[in-house]
């Protein structure tokens, strides 16, 4: 494993790291084409403020132990872990030691006008202080942060392909993440949330 030295984004009330060449570009190459291939990709809709959406992104959910995962009133029901998952998953251990991953969520953005709303992974069954690992292929995007309480506290990182960013300890108590439209042309990006389902 021969990535450069993570980068602390030194956030009040979090510990958010990123590592900026996690996969190399052959290795993350080929985890994007396999995934977007293989993967049985879904759209889910949402319920917001009681109107109904199609999801503005393809998802699918892979474990280990056969556990659902819940959110926005959606409750998905997950795949066995595919080889190429698995590895991608030994990697992330590699650096997280002591930690076993049991779920990914993965995401499919399609296009700039795919994204994700302001949120925090706090769902009760990841636990008090959840451990996220994500993993980015394909088109880079900007990964925003709010805190929950000091509105003047924002962050933006631009996530590059093959790069990892690591969320752990209280961040998901304090601080809010998404990944906003843009009207630009881009490309597709896939996202590998991995995750702890006990």
């Amino acid at each position: 494993m021969n990535f450069s030295k993570p980068f602390n984004l030194n956030l009040p009330d979090s510990e958010i790291l990123y590592f900026k060449d996690f996969l190399n570009k052959s290795e993350a190459e080929f985890y994007f084409e396999s995934l977007k291939t293989n993967v049985p990709w879904q759209q889910d809709n949402i319920k917001v403020y009681g109107k109904v959406y199609a999801q503005p992104r393809l998802t699918a959910l892979y474990s280990n132990n056969s556990k659902p995962y819940s959110y926005s009133n959606i409750t998905m029901h997950p795949h066995e872990f595919s080889k190429e998952l698995l590895a991608i998953k030994q990697k992330v251990e590699h650096v997280v030691s002591k930690v076993e991953f049991t779920t990914c969520l993965l995401n499919l953005y399609r296009d700039g006008k795919d994204s994700n709303g302001w949120h925090a992974d706090n769902e009760k069954e990841l636990g008090e202080n959840p451990i996220i690992a994500s993993v980015t292929l394909g088109q880079e995007r900007f990964f925003h942060l709010r805190h929950k309480k000091d509105k003047s506290l924002k962050h933006k990182i631009l996530l590059q392909h093959g790069s990892l960013l690591l969320m752990k300890g209280k961040t998901q108590h304090y601080w809010q993440h998404q990944i906003a439209k843009t009207a630009k042309p881009i490309s597709e990006r896939i996202n590998a949330t991995f995750r702890i389902i006990k």
